[in-house]
């Protein structure tokens, strides 16, 4: 991205350009008066409810973040707070890659879904949304202990081995919510949409590593409960944002359940509420719990089972020798002894090497456009790994650069060639390159021959880590998956474009205390053209009842409003949680300089 705009923010403009394609534009000017009110009612909601009920840091992280509860937040000015704290902000299209987004999180910087929910949606919505992002994750990010915990947990995530079947699911959640949030689709498409994601959710198989993290991250992070099992806080952003599940999840009905590393074993489903949720007695717990979890992930156990991984990944991933040598490409074979110990491995397509997450110089992914393969394990007869070897005993072997040698391997694998080159950036031998080669396993079948040019045998006796993506991810252009299904953007008609601006009249006058004389012509619109709204009936109401003008009309929008929630079970609850909001003012949030 040339005009790449990072906010003058340290961590946003240390992203590299593999997580920079994600990024969108803002656009704070598409945001209409419509949006911008429901930010308003969900915040002065949320801080009339939440400053009870939620971790205490929230209520001071609002304003270290740079969120007013009276404006969708601008991502320069959260950029401008959040960097005091040493993390950044983006904003993004929907739902992106669960691994993008974890080392994002990694890098310090939160992901914001540019969109924001609609009306008819505003307790809860399954999509991402800029109230969600931002009024969710932000304000705790001011808590030192839970930033760590967020940071830590996207380095881990970005390592998770994921399945070909995840990224079925992915597209899955992504389309569902996509359609929810949509204003012209049928009920006969969201339906499809469910009924397909159910089907792939039910046939996922054994989850895979990024699954299972995820769950960890959704009953933390997401759904997170914080102190005692009879009188937890909220700090998970998903309970933080959602105004119906923030209050419904402190009922008896939902079950709590102290946070432990059996919580990988419970599901989520997005789209409905939570039937229980985990309560931690603090932060380091959850990074004691995560740091259990870790210790049985591929890139910290490695042999064979963390490669079998990633060939089930079916993406590019990186295998670390011990020798230290990483090499990253689309695995697809590899060998066992009986003891099932590996013996050697087999990338297809482009792959390529590298040293300390450097790519190794003359070995990129063009160079080893069609694969790569390579023995695993110590040479037969030896009391040492062949990449402990010095020049003495390099020169007793026989391989000495010029000269021809064969080495056998405990496994049976044979390498016969002239030795060209010998790889030692350190105190370990990472590569041998060889020319008119051969190389045969303990059966005699070939596995490289010496028309297929320079063998660069792999040095190490065994594979100690594995993980997802690439090891120099700049290096290997590593572009990650981006969906094609992009977000609906709504294009309003004349009479929502009138509503609009009903709304923003309504602003304009509790903003400019003047025109107040301007309020019964507008109610009458309302009531007449717009039966269905609610909203802009509330914020004249406030008006009128703060300022004790017009009480004739005061007093009919009350009625109108109070008839309505009779009426309207959908609206009900909405409507007396605003009239409770009017009746106890919130104190306007001063946002910290």
């Amino acid at each position: 991205m040339s005009d790449f705009n990072d906010f003058n923010n340290p961590q946003v403009r240390n992203l590299p350009r593999h997580l920079r394609q994600f990024i969108v534009e803002q656009h704070y000017e598409k945001y209409t008066p419509i949006d911008q009110a429901v930010w308003r009612y969900v915040m002065r909601k949320n801080y009339s409810y939440l400053k009870d009920v939620a971790y205490y840091p929230y209520i001071k992280g609002l304003q270290r973040a740079g969120l007013s509860i009276e404006y969708i937040p601008d991502l320069q000015t959260m950029n401008d707070n959040l960097a005091k704290l040493g993390w950044g902000a983006v904003t993004v299209d929907g739902f992106i890659p669960p691994a993008a987004f974890m080392e994002y999180q990694a890098y310090r910087v939160l992901v914001i879904a540019a969109d924001i929910r609609q009306l008819n949606h505003i307790e809860y919505t399954p999509a991402p949304d800029i109230i969600h992002e931002s009024a969710g994750h932000a304000p705790i990010i001011a808590d030192a202990a839970y930033n760590s915990y967020l940071s830590y947990f996207g380095s881990i995530g970005a390592k998770a081995m994921f399945s070909a079947k995840d990224f079925e699911l992915y597209e899955a959640i992504r389309q569902l919510s996509i359609l929810k949030e949509a204003i012209d689709v049928s009920e006969v498409e969201i339906e499809a949409a469910e009924k397909h994601l159910n089907e792939v959710a039910e046939n996922m198989g054994e989850p895979s590593e990024m699954a299972l993290l995820g769950r960890l991250h959704w009953w933390t992070v997401e759904y997170g409960l914080i102190g005692t099992l009879e009188d937890p806080k909220i700090y998970g952003a998903g309970l933080l944002s959602s105004i119906g599940e923030s209050a419904s999840c402190m009922s008896d009905e939902v079950k709590k359940i102290w946070y432990t590393i059996d919580t990988v074993n419970y599901q989520y489903d997005i789209t409905k509420t939570q039937p229980q949720l985990f309560v931690t007695e603090s932060f380091q717990n959850l990074i004691d719990v995560l740091e259990q979890y870790a210790d049985t992930m591929a890139f910290r156990r490695g042999g064979a089972e963390s490669v079998q991984k990633a060939i089930n990944c079916k993406n590019p991933a990186t295998a670390v020798y011990s020798s230290g040598l990483q090499v990253t490409g689309i695995f697809t074979e590899m060998k066992t002894n009986a003891e099932g110990a590996l013996t050697f491995v087999k990338t297809t397509g482009p792959s390529a090497l590298a040293f300390e997450n450097k790519q190794l110089p003359g070995h990129d992914k063009s160079y080893h456009k069609d694969g790569f393969s390579s023995p695993v394990g110590r040479l037969s007869g030896s009391t040492i790994s062949l990449e402990d070897f010095d020049t003495a005993a390099l020169v007793a072997s026989n391989i000495i650069v010029g000269q021809t040698c064969t080495l056998q391997f405990d496994s049976g694998i044979k390498v016969t060639g002239q030795v060209e080159h010998i790889v030692k950036p350190g105190t370990k031998i990472l590569l041998i390159t060889f020319g008119n080669c051969t190389v045969t396993d303990a059966d005699g079948a070939v596995l490289f021959q010496p028309e297929w040019g320079m063998y660069d045998m792999a040095v190490g006796e065994k594979i100690v880590s594995v993980y997802n993506g690439a090891a120099d991810k700049d290096a290997y252009e590593e572009i990650t998956y981006v969906s094609q299904k992009q977000t609906h953007k709504i294009q309003y008609d004349t009479e929502m474009q009138r509503l609009h601006n009903l709304y923003q009249a309504v602003r304009d006058i509790r903003e400019t205390d003047k025109n107040h004389q301007q309020l019964p012509d507008i109610f009458s619109t309302l009531r007449v053209a717009y039966p269905n709204d609610w909203l802009c009936g509330l914020e004249i109401l406030e008006i009128l009842d703060h300022k004790q003008v017009y009480p004739e009309l005061e007093a009919e929008i009350r009625a109108w409003l109070v008839e309505k929630a009779e009426h309207e079970p959908e609206h009900r609850k909405l409507i007396v949680d605003g009239l409770h909001v009017i009746a106890n003012p919130v104190t306007q949030l001063i946002i910290q300089e």
